[in-house]
C-alpha cells in the first residue's frame, strides 16, 4: 500500500496586493500521520476601508455556507465545536494581524476532508472564502510498504532548495523526484522516501530538511510515524497452582497500536474486559470449581493474539463414594467401586479389621473384586482417600447372607435336675431355630419365650433350651435351624457324661468308691517309701509322706441349700445365661396332659455333675 504524503516544512507566502479585497491564502493540500497533529497555514484579506475593531473568525468542515450547518471546527465568538473537534482544534494565528493559521492535533480518519474559513467582522461583513485546505490523514499499518514524501516550494529562480531526509536510518534509501510544477502554476521540489514499517518503527521521529547552497538558509521539519499494528500478548502467568481457599491472580498484558481489547474468558464465557494494554484477573477464595484454563484474548481493529494458562486448584480429597454390591448371597462375585475427587490424585485403600485388601496410589477410582464371599466377608469395611492436603474416609457395610450353620460349641448338659441345651446358629438372614425332643414327641420353638431364651449377636443366633427333670435318664435333643437359604439339623451331644454317672451312683456309692481311691493310693505311697528305703541309705524314716487332699470339699458348718445354689450358678455361667432361664417340666408327656406326676415318678440328682463331688456328711 502506497501513500504520497507531503509534510509542511515551512510555508513562503510572496503576498501580492490585491488592493484591499476579500481573499484567503492555504495550502491546497496538507498531509499527517494519523494520532499527530497537522497544522493548516493561513492568511485573508479584507477592504481596508471597514477597519473593523474586532476581528473574529470560523473554521468549517467539507462545506463553506452556514446555512448547510456543517460541523464548526473553530469559532472565536463562542468556542463551541463540533464534538468531533473538541479538545482537537485551536486557532495557533492572530485574527488581528489577519492570520488563521488552525492546529488540529489527535489526528484519526474521520477527520480527513476539506477545511474552510469565514472572516466575521462584525454585522454584514462576513465573508467564507472559496479557498480550503484538504487534509489527508496517513495511516501506516506495520509490514505495509509506505510512501513519505517530502515538498518544498521552488519558485525562486535564483536559489534552488536542495532536500535531504533526517533520522530515516533503517527506513529505507530517499530518492529526489526533482522539479515540480503544481496545477496552480508554482513549483515545488519533491524527495520520496520508501519503507516498510514495523511495530518498532512506531513514534519513531523522522525529518526533512531543506537548505539552499550558497547560503545559510536551512529550514527544517519533523513527524512521528504512528505504525498501527495487531496485537501481541507479552505479558503473561505461566501455569498457575493454588491451594483451595487461597487468592489468585491472573495478568495478561499486550503491545498494540491502538491499544487493544483485552478479555479474559473460560469455557466461552467472559470473565472480565477493557480497552487496555494490561488486565489482570482477580480470583478470591478459589474452589476446585474453578480449576480449568483460562484465556486472554487481545483484539484491534489490525488483528488479535490470545493465550491461556491452566489454573491447578489443588485440595483434599472428597469424601470417597462406593458404588457396588453392599448384598451378595453366598458363593457370588462382589465387585465394588470406591471414588472421590481431590487434587493431586490421592492414595485409595480398602482395609477390613485393620487388614488392606486392596489399594491404589495416584488414583481417583479403586475397585475390589471378591471372586466368591463367604460369611467371613459379611462386616464393615472402610475406604480411605488421602494426599498431602487432607484425608477422608467412608465406612460401608457387606452383607453376606447364607444358610444356617449350626457350630461345635452346640450341646447339652445336666446339672441337678436339670438338662440345658444350647444351641448357637451362624447364619444371614436371622434363622428360626427350634429344639426336637424325638422321644417325647415335642418341638419347642424360639418363639415360645416361656421355654426357649434366645439372643442375637452380630450372625450368631443363641438360643438355650432349659429341661427339668431330666438329669438321670436325659432325652435325645435335635436343634434345627431354617432361613431362605435352606435347613440345618443336629443332634446336641451330651458334655460331662461321667458326671451323669457319679450322680447315678448316689452316696453310698461314692463313699465305697472314694474308699477305694484312698487304699490304692496309700498302698502306691507305701511300695514307693519300701524301694526308696532299699535303694539309698540317706532315705530319713522322719520324712512326711505324701497326702491327697480333695480338690473339692464341703466346708463344716455351711448350709447345704448354699452350696446347691452356688453350683447351680456356677453352671449358669457356663451357659452364659442372663438371668433366670426359662425352665420346662418334661416328666410326662402330652399324652399325659392333665395327669400330675406322682412323686417316685423320677429319681432326681442332689448335686451338679459339673463339679464331679462327693458330698461327706
Amino acid at each position: 500500500m502506497i501513500f504520497l504524503t507531503a509534510l509542511p516544512l515551512f510555508w513562503i507566502m510572496i503576498s501580492a496586493s490585491r488592493g484591499g479585497h476579500w481573499g484567503a491564502w492555504m495550502p491546497s493540500s496538507i498531509s499527517a500521520f494519523e494520532g499527530t497533529c497537522v497544522s493548516i497555514p493561513c492568511r485573508f484579506d479584507f477592504p481596508d476601508e471597514l477597519r473593523p475593531a474586532v476581528v473574529h473568525g470560523v473554521w468549517y468542515f467539507n462545506s463553506p455556507y452556514p446555512k448547510n450547518y456543517p460541523p464548526v471546527v473553530f469559532k472565536s465568538r463562542t468556542q463551541v465545536v463540533h464534538e468531533s473537534f473538541q479538545g482537537r482544534s485551536r486557532l495557533l494565528g492572530d485574527l488581528g494581524l489577519r492570520n488563521c493559521t488552525l492546529l488540529l492535533s489527535n489526528l484519526s480518519p474521520e477527520l480527513g476532508g476539506k477545511y474552510y474559513f469565514r472572516g466575521d467582522l462584525g454585522g454584514y461583513n462576513q465573508y467564507t472564502f472559496s479557498e480550503h485546505s484538504v487534509l489527508d490523514i496517513i495511516k501506516v499499518v506495520a509490514g505495509t510498504e509506505v510512501e513519505v514524501s517530502c515538498t518544498v516550494p521552488d519558485n525562486c529562480p535564483e536559489l534552488h532548495p536542495e532536500l535531504s531526509w533526517l533520522g530515516h536510518e533503517g527506513l529505507g534509501e530517499p530518492a529526489v523526484l526533482g522539479r515540480l510544477r503544481e496545477d496552480e502554476g508554482t513549483w515545488v521540489q519533491v524527495s520520496l522516501l520508501h519503507f516498510v514499517p514495523t511495530r518498532e518503527a512506531n513514534g519513531y521521529r523522522l525529518g526533512c530538511q531543506a537548505s539552499f547552497p550558497n547560503t545559510t538558509l536551512q529550514f527544517e521539519g519533523y513527524a512521528s510515524l504512528d505504525v498501527k499494528y495487531p496485537p501481541v500478548i507479552v505479558e503473561m502467568n505461566s501455569s498457575v497452582e493454588a491451594i483451595e481457599g487461597s487468592h489468585v491472580s491472573l495478568l495478561c498484558g499486550a503491545d498494540s497500536n491502538p491499544p487493544p481489547l483485552l478479555t479474559w474468558m473460560r469455557d466461552g464465557t467472559v470473565l472480565r474486559e477493557a480497552v487496555t494494554e494490561s488486565l489482570s484477573l482477580e480470583l478470591d477464595e478459589v474452589t476446585p470449581a474453578e480449576d480449568g484454563v483460562y484465556a486472554c484474548l487481545a483484539e484491534n481493529a489490525y488483528g488479535q493474539d490470545n493465550r491461556t494458562v491452566g489454573l491447578s486448584v489443588m485440595y483434599a480429597p472428597w469424601k470417597p463414594t462406593v458404588n457396588g454390591t453392599v448384598v451378595a448371597v453366598e458363593g457370588e462375585t462382589v465387585s465394588i467401586l470406591c471414588s472421590t475427587q481431590s487434587n493431586p490424585d490421592p492414595i485409595l485403600t480398602i482395609f477390613k479389621e485393620k487388614q488392606i485388601l486392596a489399594t491404589v496410589i495416584y488414583e481417583s477410582e479403586l475397585q475390589l473384586e471378591l471372586p466368591a464371599v463367604m460369611p467371613e466377608d459379611d462386616g464393615e469395611y472402610w475406604c480411605v482417600a488421602e494426599n498431602q492436603y487432607g484425608q477422608r474416609a467412608t465406612a460401608f457395610n457387606l452383607s453376606v447372607e447364607f444358610a444356617p450353620v449350626i457350630l461345635l460349641e452346640s450341646h447339652c448338659a445336666a446339672a441337678r435336675d436339670t438338662v440345658q441345651c444350647l444351641c448357637v446358629v451362624k447364619a444371614n438372614p436371622e434363622p428360626s431355630v427350634a429344639f426336637e425332643l424325638p422321644s417325647r414327641n415335642v418341638t419347642v420353638n424360639e418363639t415360645e419365650r416361656e421355654f426357649v431364651y434366645s439372643e442375637r449377636s452380630g450372625l450368631l443366633l443363641t438360643s438355650i433350651l432349659t429341661l427339668r427333670g431330666q438329669a438321670q435318664a436325659p432325652p435325645r435333643v435335635i436343634c434345627s435351624s431354617h432361613n431362605l437359604y435352606g435347613t440345618k439339623s443336629l443332634e446336641l451331644p451330651f458334655q460331662g457324661t461321667h458326671r451323669l454317672m457319679w450322680a447315678k451312683i448316689g452316696p453310698v456309692g461314692a463313699v465305697v468308691a472314694f474308699a477305694i481311691l484312698i487304699a490304692i493310693v496309700c498302698y502306691i505311697t507305701q511300695t514307693r517309701r519300701k524301694k526308696n528305703v532299699t535303694e539309698s541309705p540317706s532315705f530319713s524314716a522322719g520324712d512326711d509322706p505324701p497326702v491327697l487332699f480333695s480338690s473339692d470339699f464341703r466346708i463344716s458348718g455351711v448350709p447345704e441349700k448354699y452350696e446347691s445354689e452356688r453350683r447351680l450358678g456356677s453352671e449358669r455361667r457356663l451357659l452364659g445365661l442372663r438371668g433366670e432361664p426359662p425352665e420346662l417340666d418334661l416328666s410326662y408327656s402330652h399324652s399325659d396332659l392333665g395327669k400330675r406326676p406322682t412323686k417316685d415318678s423320677y429319681t432326681l440328682t442332689e448335686e451338679l455333675a459339673e463339679y464331679a463331688e462327693i458330698r461327706v456328711k
